[in-house]
Protein backbone atom coordinates (compact mmCIF):
# COMPACT_ATOMS: atom_id res chain seq x y z
CA UNK A 1 0.00 0.00 0.00
CA UNK A 2 1.06 3.52 -0.69
CA UNK A 3 1.27 5.88 2.27
CA UNK A 4 0.05 9.40 1.84
CA UNK A 5 1.73 12.22 3.70
CA UNK A 6 -0.24 15.39 4.23
CA UNK A 7 1.86 18.50 4.67
CA UNK A 8 0.06 21.33 6.39
CA UNK A 9 0.53 24.71 4.75
CA UNK A 10 2.51 26.86 7.19
CA UNK A 11 0.91 30.08 5.92
CA UNK A 12 -2.67 31.27 6.14
CA UNK A 13 -4.53 32.38 3.02
CA UNK A 14 -3.93 36.01 4.01
CA UNK A 15 -0.22 35.44 4.44
CA UNK A 16 -0.01 33.77 1.02
CA UNK A 17 -1.75 36.71 -0.64
CA UNK A 18 0.54 39.17 1.11
CA UNK A 19 3.59 37.16 0.08
CA UNK A 20 2.44 37.35 -3.53
CA UNK A 21 2.02 41.10 -3.17
CA UNK A 22 5.37 41.58 -1.48
CA UNK A 23 7.21 39.49 -4.06
CA UNK A 24 6.80 42.47 -6.36
CA UNK A 25 8.89 45.34 -5.12
CA UNK A 26 6.39 48.01 -4.10
CA UNK A 27 7.23 51.51 -3.01
CA UNK A 28 7.49 52.50 0.63
CA UNK A 29 4.51 54.84 0.16
CA UNK A 30 2.38 51.97 -1.17
CA UNK A 31 3.49 49.77 1.72
CA UNK A 32 2.39 52.44 4.20
CA UNK A 33 -0.99 52.76 2.44
CA UNK A 34 -1.49 48.98 2.51
CA UNK A 35 -0.69 48.91 6.24
CA UNK A 36 -3.26 51.67 6.80
CA UNK A 37 -5.87 49.75 4.80
CA UNK A 38 -5.22 46.59 6.83
CA UNK A 39 -5.34 48.51 10.12
CA UNK A 40 -8.63 50.14 9.10
CA UNK A 41 -10.07 46.75 8.06
CA UNK A 42 -9.23 45.11 11.40
CA UNK A 43 -10.40 48.19 13.33
CA UNK A 44 -13.79 47.99 11.58
CA UNK A 45 -14.07 44.27 12.36
CA UNK A 46 -13.33 44.91 16.05
CA UNK A 47 -15.77 47.83 16.15
CA UNK A 48 -18.50 45.72 14.53
CA UNK A 49 -17.92 42.93 17.08
CA UNK A 50 -18.09 45.45 19.94
CA UNK A 51 -21.29 46.97 18.52
CA UNK A 52 -22.83 43.50 18.24
CA UNK A 53 -21.91 42.67 21.86
CA UNK A 54 -23.28 46.06 22.97
CA UNK A 55 -26.60 45.36 21.23
CA UNK A 56 -26.83 41.74 22.43
CA UNK A 57 -26.34 42.86 26.04
CA UNK A 58 -28.93 45.61 25.67
CA UNK A 59 -26.49 48.29 26.73
CA UNK A 60 -27.00 52.00 26.23
CA UNK A 61 -25.17 55.13 27.30
CA UNK A 62 -27.57 55.97 30.13
CA UNK A 63 -27.37 52.49 31.68
CA UNK A 64 -23.60 52.50 31.43
CA UNK A 65 -23.25 55.91 33.07
CA UNK A 66 -25.50 54.95 35.97
CA UNK A 67 -23.90 51.57 36.59
CA UNK A 68 -21.86 51.49 39.78
CA UNK A 69 -18.62 49.67 39.02
CA UNK A 70 -16.41 50.69 41.93
CA UNK A 71 -16.07 48.64 45.05
CA UNK A 72 -16.51 50.53 48.30
CA UNK A 73 -13.35 51.66 49.97
CA UNK A 74 -12.79 49.95 53.32
CA UNK A 75 -9.57 51.07 54.94
CA UNK A 76 -7.92 48.35 56.95
CA UNK A 77 -7.59 49.16 60.62
CA UNK A 78 -4.30 48.19 62.31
Amino acid sequence: MESTTIIKQPFSNLQLELLKLYSSNISEDDLIKIKEILAHFFFEKAKDAADKAWDEKGLNEEKLLKKHRRRPYHPQHP
